[in-house]
């Protein structure tokens, strides 16, 4: 049985729920192609299945920000997914900020496993810093999940090198996060 996937490209394209800016882009449309990107490759591979929360650019969900969020869980939990991955991007008011981070409900879990190869992955494909795994239980839909769940901070919008390369590159990206669920789960 394939192992499934679902792929939260954080943010609707306009508030409510809308992302970060910086640098000339927006959170939300960066991980819109990232995460249409890595849906690509694992449908493409037999050993996953995949879903998207934004199946086109336009796709908005929920009319508040707790709806956003609930939505998106919701649609998970239903599926069944075996994996809760939200793609993101940092932001920090020091330009200079730089990295790749998974964020899960507690360290020591399944999900904190998972992130940890993810974010080897990016760091992999992308060069940029690893920042590594951190708890962040507040987080809506980490808490939330029936399944483990991830949140990856990609890079820094707010730095002109790691944002400059998830628009330029976002392949790598793909590619990272990719070759990290591939390690995870050993296929």
């Amino acid at each position: 049985m394939a192992i499934r996937i679902y792929i939260d490209q954080g943010h609707n394209p306009v508030n409510p729920n809308a992302g970060a800016e910086g640098n000339g882009y927006r959170e939300q449309d960066l991980v819109y192609t990232i995460g249409t990107l890595l849906y690509e490759r694992l449908e493409a591979d037999s050993d996953f299945e995949a879903r998207l929360s934004r199946p086109t650019p336009t796709t908005q969900i929920g009319v508040s920000n707790a709806t956003s969020l609930r939505v998106r869980v919701e649609q998970a939990n239903a599926w069944g997914a075996d994996l809760f991955l939200s793609l993101h991007t940092n932001a920090s008011s020091n330009s200079t900020a730089t990295g790749v981070e998974g964020l899960v409900f507690r360290l020591g879990s399944t999900a904190a496993d998972i992130a940890d190869d993810l974010v080897k992955g990016v760091v992999r494909a992308t060069g940029l810093r690893n920042r590594g795994v951190k708890a962040r239980p507040g987080i809506y839909v980490l808490k939330r999940t029936t399944m483990p769940a991830v949140l990856m901070e990609l890079g820094f919008i707010t730095n002109p090198r790691d944002a400059a390369l998830m628009a330029n590159s976002p392949n790598l990206f793909a590619d990272g996060l990719y070759n990290g669920l591939r390690a995870y789960y050993g296929v």
